[in-house]
């Protein structure tokens, strides 16, 4: 009697089962089309990318062959193209790229191309702070030096990543105009700051025997006895590569 309920209740559940399927079949028919389709897209879109991201790469080695070689109107070409149509990694290293490019022939339309790309704020932050250090550099011997120290005053801070080589700047431009005892706390900064790379404090320490040479007055500060540096604008380090 036990067999027959059990066989009873089988039955009713395998009936229930194919109602329940036969109800719903289109339903489960349409989510596996949607499965089988949707791993097609990623994937063809995995490929395309992947497709895409390698004509990019060859075509950005094609155009810093054309550097290397010195065809620099040719090169600047290639990488503002690469810039429009390449994938958004590539194209932010074209768009810098143009850049130096045109800084090999044209410095100050250089510094305008740089200046651009640090004042878009949809591109990388990392190339945005790079575009403003080659400006800067550019300036440098390019423009007034108290117009390039107001420049350099706003990029300064601790929190810029590049704030040595900024400082070091600031030391060459304070000594084009014989102002020895300000070349030499920008300089002093850089020799007593840890951050700073082990070449950049050697040239610093360079130049500060140059500003002592040149400056014969005793209050000319000596590495790491200078008094702390009040750089033109204040933020806490930030975690940026060293300079």
């Amino acid at each position: 009697m036990a067999d027959f309920f059990r066989e009873v209740d089988e039955d009713y559940r395998r009936d229930r089962a194919i109602r329940f399927l036969t109800k719903y079949q289109y339903w489960f028919i349409a989510l596996s089309v949607l499965i089988v389709a949707g791993t097609g897209a990623w994937r063809y879109y995995v490929h395309a990318r992947t497709e895409a991201a390698e004509a990019a790469g060859a075509k950005y080695e094609a155009a810093l062959q054309l550097s290397s070689e010195g065809k620099s109107a040719e090169a600047e070409s290639a990488f503002d193209e690469i810039a429009k149509t390449a994938p958004k990694g590539y194209a932010s290293l074209a768009r810098l790229r143009a850049a130096d490019e045109i800084a090999i022939r044209d410095p100050e339309a250089a510094i305008k191309a740089y200046d651009a790309l640090a004042s878009d704020p949809a591109y990388n932050e990392y190339f945005r702070d790079f575009a403003r250090l080659r400006a800067a550099i550019l300036s440098v011997d390019l423009g007034d030096p108290k117009a390039v120290e107001q420049r350099l005053s706003l990029l300064g801070a601790q929190s810029f990543p590049y704030h040595n080589t900024i400082h070091e700047l600031q030391g060459l431009t304070a000594l084009r105009r014989n102002d020895f005892e300000a070349a030499g706390r920008w300089f002093d900064a850089i020799v007593s700051d840890p951050q700073a790379s082990p070449a950049l404090r050697q040239r610093a320490e360079a130049f500060l025997g140059l500003v002592q040479a040149g400056n014969p007055s005793p209050e000319t500060p000596t590495p790491g006895k200078a008094p702390a540096v009040k750089s033109p604008a204040e933020a806490p380090p930030g975690e940026a590569p060293k300079n």
